[in-house]
């Protein structure tokens, strides 16, 4: 299963590619990861990456790779995510160093959304954010998602889901 590539006004959403490794290692070497089950080390993250391709091939969706379409820049990555032990789909996002506060993230994942809602049918989706997560709590917010609840994931991390509008109500 290959991701189908969406554009935006500024983006390209694509598929991950083997050569995305470099980035997406250096973003969960880091403290910015920690909302998504960082800092890792390489092996670790190689591990991850490696999940989130096969999670296309298990599920049929999974997360893209943004791209700055004017310049072929990769600003980070959004998508949709439902492992196992998860009781829902989800959808995430992780914006790399320099490249937050720009609206990239809202915008793709508005993109994907309404991908979700038109083109695969789904209902509102939510988001697992960690508490304290500011940023990302913002943008579900600006997204039109609310707290509905604390969670407990699979591997011991609480986390607070946030349930997107579905598709009648953005209309």
């Amino acid at each position: 299963m290959i991701a189908p590539t969406l554009t935006t006004t500024r983006l390209t959403l694509r598929a991950q590619r083997p050569e995305d490794f470099d980035a997406y290692a250096a973003f969960y070497g880091s403290e910015r990861s920690r909302g998504m089950g960082g800092p890792l080390d390489r092996p670790s993250a190689w591990r991850a990456y490696a999940a989130e391709l096969g999670h296309w091939q298990m599920r049929g969706y999974g997360f893209w790779m943004a791209d700055v379409t004017e310049t072929g820049q990769t600003v980070g990555q959004v998508g949709f995510w439902h492992p196992e032990g998860w009781s829902e789909v989800e959808i995430g996002w992780a914006m790399f160093e320099g490249s937050e506060g720009k609206g990239y993230a809202f915008e793709a994942a508005q993109a994907l959304r309404a991908y979700a809602y038109d083109e695969l049918g789904w209902g509102p989706l939510t988001s697992v954010i960690v508490p304290g997560n500011t940023r990302s709590e913002a943008l579900a917010a600006r997204l039109g998602a609310a707290p509905e609840r604390e969670w407990l994931s699979p591997s011991g991390r609480i986390g607070v889901i946030w349930r997107h509008p579905g598709k009648e109500a953005l209309a």
